[in-house]
């Protein structure tokens, strides 16, 4: 059986929207998600100039994949958010704060402004690591 603690500890501030850190433990399967950006299936770029209408098309292909692994977005413990310089993230934080729900128990994140991304036309981009007990 898998332990999942999300980790918070005295000393450290606490944010409903993230946890400190999380430890896994026991059987499990790791799901390991690389950077999602706002693709569709034809290869075609989505929301070219629209953060909110990216973060959409990025959740789309995050829950796919996760989806192929036998997970959904409850079992993320980690994401990567990647933002291009200069983008105003709020619509995206929406965007993302919708699709996350108010879950008990949010995963680590890390959210880092980058200068540029595989392609031009992309303003973001999402990793994550979800754990599925087996």
């Amino acid at each position: 059986m898998s332990t999942i603690q999300h980790l918070n500890p005295a000393g450290m501030a606490h944010n409903p929207a993230f946890s400190q850190a999380v430890s896994v433990a026991g059987q499990h399967k790791t799901i390991y998600v690389g950077g999602q950006d706002a693709v569709d299936a034809a290869g075609n770029i989505v929301g070219r100039g629209d953060i909110a209408a990216q973060t959409r098309q990025i959740f789309a292909n995050l829950k796919l994949a996760l989806a192929a692994g036998g997970a959904d977005l409850e079992h993320i413990v980690k994401w990567n958010v990647f933002v291009v310089q200069g983008q105003d993230v709020r619509p995206g934080l929406a965007v993302f704060q919708e699709e996350w729900g108010a879950r008990a128990e949010p995963p680590a994140i890390s959210v880092m402004f980058v200068a540029a991304l595989a392609h031009p036309d992309f303003l973001a981009e999402i990793d994550a690591v979800a754990v599925v007990p087996e």
